[in-house]
């Protein structure tokens, strides 16, 4: 998949409440389909459906442990969302600064 298709695929998974808590839970540790359906209360085939879009974003890995199929974490997708983000937050970063120091200045006046 090409880079931007990769992040458009990771944002778009991104944007569902469910499948981010998904995501909490998995950066915990692996768990089972039925383990991620819990908190939901969600039928089988609505987890199911999120799961599949987490893992064709590169979210997610189904693993197999005898007779489980575990979901683990996978942070190269989360590692190019975040580096794709990185000079949007360092921009932010840097005028928060300047309203501080400009805060800081009116303050001492």
């Amino acid at each position: 998949m090409q880079e931007s298709q990769q992040l458009t695929a990771v944002f778009s998974a991104l944007a569902d409440p469910t499948r981010r808590a998904i995501l909490a839970r998995l950066a915990k540790g692996d768990a089972t389909v039925s383990e991620l359906a819990e908190p939901f209360r969600l039928a089988q085939p609505t987890i199911s459906k999120h799961l599949r879009v987490l893992e064709a974003a590169g979210l997610i890995q189904s693993d197999r442990d005898a007779q489980r199929r575990p979901r683990r974490l996978v942070l190269t997708s989360l590692k190019a969302a975040d580096e794709w983000m990185q000079p949007f937050r360092e921009q932010w970063e840097r005028r928060f600064d300047r309203l501080d120091a400009h805060l800081k200045s009116r303050k001492r006046t």
